[in-house]
């Protein structure tokens, strides 16, 4: 009859008395020790597809999702985010009309973070734009290419963002980051024509 680990973990060992068989001794060893070490899968849906059946999830479980640099936790119904990796700030590709730096304040990029387990846009930078229509719309997008998939919210997302008080009557503009991946600002008229826009502090949930 097998015995157990010293540590309370529930690692059974072949007894002395057992038959001898090497090769389930080893594998009885290893995948007891996988599931309760932190398993590496290329994305989520390949953890879904290998964690099935007899192998499938127990509360305690830990993965690193290598796609996104996740780590996650199984709560004994679902993967809950701990922590992501280090994510190295993307500079965004302005659309016509907007460049970068805008009030010396560096170039408009985004980031992926995990903020108490929840995934999150951040954004930090300007832009500048130097010259308006006469009438211009009242809005404008300002990426020319979309985010990318996974910083990409699954609703609307509407925060306020500063812009210069010279050439405009007012010092903030409404912020839309859009399901498709575009940020959207709102806000500019005959009388706002700020020459530059900031989105320093820019954090909205995905």
């Amino acid at each position: 009859m097998p015995i157990t680990d010293d540590y309370g973990q529930g690692i059974q060992i072949a007894a002395l008395t057992d038959q001898p068989d090497a090769g389930k001794l080893a594998k009885d060893i290893t995948n007891a020790l996988a599931q309760r070490g932190v398993m590496r899968f290329a994305s989520a849906s390949a953890r879904a597809a290998t964690l099935v059946g007899t192998s499938a999830p127990v509360e305690g479980m830990e993965t690193w999702l290598q796609d996104v640099n996740r780590l996650d936790v199984y709560d004994g119904s679902a993967w809950v985010a701990v922590s992501t990796g280090a994510s190295a700030w993307t500079t965004i590709s302005l659309a016509s009309g907007f460049t970068q730096n805008g009030n010396s304040n560096g170039n408009l990029q985004y980031r992926l973070l995990n903020i108490s387990g929840e995934e999150s846009l951040q954004l930090r930078g300007a832009v500048n734009r130097t010259s308006y229509p006469s009438s211009p719309p009242s809005s404008y997008v300002i990426n020319s290419t979309a985010l990318p998939s996974v910083v990409r919210p699954s609703t609307l997302r509407t925060v306020l963002i500063p812009c210069s008080d010279i050439s405009s009557d007012r010092i903030a503009l409404k912020l839309d980051v859009q399901t498709d991946g575009y940020l959207q600002v709102y806000g500019f008229s005959s009388g706002v024509k700020p020459p530059w826009i900031g989105f320093n502090g820019v954090i909205v949930s995905l």
